[in-house]
């Protein structure tokens, strides 16, 4: 088994794609995730493709580490989105080299979401971008069989992407997940929680967005969700841990993180 490892980037969402990058090669990433477009109104992005001066530092870093950028993110496909104008953070994931960029179910309306994703992944791929829509509870899309229905719907290039935290708080099932075929299963999250069911919607968030364990370090079965991965798929460490972070600065959280998932992995 020999998963590649990726920093998502909300591990330490207050680093700049330049730091973020050299933090993730000193502790011994293979690739980080960028967060081009914010997501909350207190977390950060840094649109690369507005800031021609951050996009040269960026690429530069990557060179300079040889490390590479894995996926772009986040792009909430609402009842408004407007596909087309979302060209220039495509560029920028292609200048980037990015493999993959990250959708999230906005849209209550299941078919016009389905054919925006189609849109949006027919985009991509004419910059070389694989689209992988990101299932949480909270949302329209709430496990894996609700995504699995959706992707069906949008068309043979988008894919899923499951999250350890998002799959062990839904009602999706191991089953489903290990029978996912590979050009639906491009990546996945990976991180670690208490278990204490049942969650209220500002549970779900708290853990989502701020505060979860590094691999091996909660009660999530990750035996059983790695188990049900293909042996070399990628996967990215999505591990917020705001305490610790403003305690000890995001870089502890990335060398906290990265030995916990070489532990589990190991």
């Amino acid at each position: 088994m020999s998963h590649p490892l990726s920093l998502a980037h909300l591990t330490a969402i207050d680093l700049a794609p330049p730091a973020l990058i050299h933090a993730a090669a000193e502790a011994g990433f293979d690739a980080v995730g960028l967060r081009l477009i914010r997501v909350t109104e207190t977390s950060p992005g840094y649109p690369l493709m507005q800031d021609a001066a951050m996009m040269r530092a960026t690429k530069a870093v990557l060179r300079e580490t040889g490390l590479a950028v894995h996926d772009i993110e986040f792009v909430k496909i609402e009842p408004g989105t407007d596909i087309a104008a979302l060209d220039r953070f495509l560029d920028a994931g292609a200048e980037l080299g990015a493999r993959e960029v990250i959708t999230a179910p906005y849209d209550p309306d299941l078919a016009r979401l389905a054919d925006r994703l189609c849109q949006f992944s027919e985009r991509a791929a004419m910059r070389g971008l694989g689209v992988s829509l990101e299932f949480f509870p909270w949302t329209c899309v709430p496990d894996l069989a609700s995504a699995i229905a959706v992707v069906r719907q949008a068309g043979p290039r988008v894919g899923i992407l499951p999250d350890s935290l998002h799959f062990n708080r839904s009602a999706s099932r191991i089953a489903d997940l290990a029978a996912l075929p590979p050009e639906r299963l491009r990546f996945a999250h990976l991180c670690d929680a208490p278990v204490h069911p049942p969650y209220s919607t500002e549970d779900l968030l708290h853990a989502g967005r701020a505060e979860r364990l590094p691999p091996g370090e909660g009660q999530i079965d990750l035996t059983a969700y790695i188990a049900a991965l293909p042996p070399d798929l990628p996967l990215a460490l999505e591990v917020p841990m705001s305490a610790l972070a403003a305690a000890k600065g995001s870089r502890a959280v990335i060398a906290r993180v990265i030995g916990a998932a070489r532990r589990l992995l190991g």
